[in-house]
């Protein structure tokens, strides 16, 4: 891969550009963003293989808060709430006994942003590389049907999951779609469906 390099003289004028809350600000100054000699602050420029990351898991039984996979996080000033978490769920170990151990079916106070890298998802069928789900603050989901009948019956022992790449953004802030979002042609419109034949178990009593 090639790159097309140019040098932007240290006294130019320079147009820079931002984005915010669906709209877009622009200054003019006199110099070069890169005319430094080094940053200073809380934001710098990062790159990380995600295949390094050292994931967390039970050893036990029971199926860990997500939040074991945390890669970064932003921390807000009240204490265990975070701006935004960065998220994966790498190829791991799975070993927990007398456990369901996909997801388990939750609402959460948080916002959860999710995509697929590479690979399959261990708890939704379809969920393909490049797609994407967002589920909103208090909006119950979890594993499909399929996935949900496979592991409720799955005989368990150590099994690695190796088949694929799963990310998330997880914020305290409400997800504002945008109008190309919300028309785009390519969404599943049958998303909700997936969850249509699960059983009921529940009958009032137990």
């Amino acid at each position: 891969m090639r790159h097309r390099v140019r040098c932007v003289p240290r006294d130019a004028s320079i147009r820079h550009h931002s984005h915010l809350n669906t709209q877009f600000f622009s200054a003019t100054t006199d110099h070069s963003p890169f005319d430094v000699v080094g940053w200073t602050g809380n934001y710098a420029p990062y790159k990380y293989d995600l295949d390094k990351f050292c994931c967390m898991n039970s050893v036990t039984f029971d199926h860990p808060d997500p939040s074991i996979y945390t890669v970064l996080t932003a921390p807000t000033n009240d204490h265990g709430t975070a701006v935004i978490d960065f998220v994966i769920f790498p190829p791991r170990w799975m070993v927990m006994e007398k456990t369901f151990r996909p997801p388990y079916y939750h609402r959460n106070c948080m916002s959860e942003f999710m995509g697929m890298v590479y690979g399959k998802y261990d708890a939704k069928e379809g969920f393909a590389p490049g797609g994407a789900s967002l589920h909103s603050c208090m909006t119950p989901h979890g594993p499909d049907a399929p996935t949900f009948d496979a592991a409720s019956s799955a005989h368990l022992e150590p099994h690695k999951f190796d088949a694929g790449l799963a990310f998330m953004f997880e914020t305290s802030a409400l997800l504002k779609l945008t109008p190309w979002a919300l028309e785009a042609e390519h969404r599943d419109m049958n998303y909700q469906k997936c969850w249509d034949a699960l059983p009921k178990y529940y009958n009032g009593e137990k």
